[in-house]
């Protein structure tokens, strides 16, 4: 029987996640895997969690990778602070807004969405009356909108909520690891990311952070957590404290892998780190400016690692695309929802994000395009 894996090619992921791995990232998945007891592996996983810490900057005692993609962080949250009936506050100007939305809803809480234009952040003016308006047990908010490229003000939204009873809840999918997240300085009371977009792991973890508040909610309910794999209450007794208690076996390898992707940030230093992201950025949209291309979000806010540009008129979407992927090996992304056909998504995540994959995706658009 053939093998499909020996056919499995070297593209360069310049979409919307997952992004480049690197090549140190690769072996530590290749390590022997240990015993999810193993008392050398948790001193990994005590390492993993301190640096979690470090790249969202906060002192979250309960800051862990989920075992599951950035979508399981996503509900490790929901299930865990919100019961049924529970009024919440859902902002939406993209895909990922509209997630959580429906997320809330199928557990039964009293669900507000505020929605703005896709490509525009979202307008602290309108937040704050729409807040006021009703008392919400959670406003949630997406902090770099994978769909359209933009960043949302994350940090107001965090003022505007100070010293109020209202949970603060903030996907950091695309943003950790490649611009500032800064949990407890925002106020955020629940955090959740994923490892494949600038923390440049494979697919498979989320971390997410938990503040002293927020614990103290989960072990407040009035009913049980609904799902016992996401349960914070059971997860606390594996990943904390001196004496672990088994609740699942966690993916070994994968956590070698984060731990790995980690490290490098740690060497690189997180302020260079982010310096590349943003030099990169500026190179991208510099270099499509010069093809005459346009940019979808207005600069002041734009992500640096999620690059939304306009399909020019008379260009097929998938076409373009798929010569990109065929003949130059660079894989883009494509628009979702209203803006499916109208732009394009370029993601300059992590290991990605570097001067040769700009000029090679310029380059190679400049061929597709005929420019």
């Amino acid at each position: 029987m053939e093998n499909k894996l020996d056919g499995v090619e070297k593209v360069l992921l310049m979409g919307p996640g997952p992004s480049c791995v690197h090549e140190s990232v690769y072996a530590a998945l290749s390590r022997s895997t240990l015993g999810h007891m193993d008392p050398y592996f948790i001193e990994i996983m005590d390492d993993v969690k301190t640096f979690l810490r470090t790249v969202m900057q906060t002192q979250n005692r309960m800051t862990i990778p989920i075992s599951g993609t950035g979508s399981a962080g996503m509900e490790t949250c929901f299930v865990n602070l919100i019961e049924k009936d529970d009024p919440v506050l859902v902002l939406i100007n993209g895909v990922f807004g509209k997630r959580m939305l429906d997320v809330a809803t199928r557990l039964g809480a009293q669900a507000d969405a505020l929605e703005f234009e896709w490509g525009t952040p979202v307008v602290l003016d309108r937040v704050e009356e729409k807040w006021k308006s009703r008392h919400y047990k959670m406003l949630a908010v997406v902090h770099a909108e994978t769909s359209t490229g933009v960043r949302n003000p994350v940090e107001g939204i965090g003022r505007m909520l100070r010293g109020t009873d209202t949970l603060y809840l903030v996907d950091a999918v695309t943003s950790l690891g490649g611009m500032t997240v800064a949990a407890d300085d925002w106020g955020v009371d629940a955090l959740y990311s994923g490892s494949q977009k600038c923390l440049s792991c494979p697919p498979g973890l989320a971390p997410v952070s938990f503040s002293d508040r927020a614990l103290e909610v989960v072990t407040g309910r009035k009913t049980k957590v609904p799902n016992w794999y996401l349960d914070i209450s059971l997860l606390t007794q594996y990943w904390g404290g001196k004496s672990r208690v088994y609740h699942h076996t966690a993916p070994i390898n994968m956590i070698y892998a984060l731990y790995q992707s980690l490290l490098l940030i740690e060497e690189e230093g997180f302020e260079n780190v982010c310096r590349r992201h943003l030099d990169s950025h500026r190179q991208l949209v510099q270099g499509l400016e010069a093809l005459g291309l346009k940019m979808l979000v207005s600069p002041d806010f734009r992500l640096p690692m999620l690059n939304s540009l306009l399909i020019p008129e008379g260009v097929d979407d998938a076409g373009a695309r798929n010569r990109l992927r065929n003949e130059f090996k660079i894989e883009i992304g494509a628009g979702l929802g209203p803006l499916a056909g109208k732009i394009w998504r370029i993601g300059l995540m992590g290991h990605t994000a570097r001067p040769e994959n700009v000029t090679r995706v310029l380059r190679a658009l400049k061929e597709v395009l005929g420019r």
